[in-house]
């Protein structure tokens, strides 16, 4: 016997053999990231800017006023594509702005920028970082 609920103005048929599913838990893996904070001291975001460069995040050219116009420093003017990656500062407030492929993600001093296990850099709030991961020292 079949048996219809109206739930969120959707609806269901529940057959008398389905089984109910219930929410299960899970563990983060443990992985090791790189990551750098951001102190606001101008030598420690330049350091913070290198990093990034130095593992293909450049520093995009363009009207920083117009994110979505910023190109890479060698790409061709006639090249009219976004690019997918890169960082650029804020005119407004001079945060660091690191370009992913969900979007243009801000970076504000005290925030982490994380170097993720595919090489992807994303920023992160220090209180989310700090009770995330815990220092991890190389033997």
């Amino acid at each position: 016997m079949n048996e219809k609920k109206n739930i969120n103005d959707q609806h269901f048929i529940k057959k008398e053999d389905d089984k109910t599913m219930k929410p299960k838990r899970y563990m983060k893996k443990p992985v090791v990231i790189e990551a750098m904070r951001l102190d606001g001291e101008a030598s420690e975001t330049q350091q913070v800017l290198d990093w990034l460069a130095d593992n293909l995040y450049p520093m995009l050219v363009g009207d920083y006023t117009d994110p979505e116009n910023l190109r890479y420093h060698d790409q061709d003017e006639k090249d009219f594509s976004r690019p997918d990656k890169g960082v650029y500062i804020d005119p407004d407030n001079g945060n660091i702005m690191i370009r992913t492929l969900e979007g243009d993600m801000r970076a504000r001093y005290g925030d982490y920028i994380i170097k993720g296990i595919r090489g992807e850099f994303y920023p992160c709030n220090a209180a989310i970082f700090n009770s995330t991961y815990s220092f991890f020292e190389e033997d």
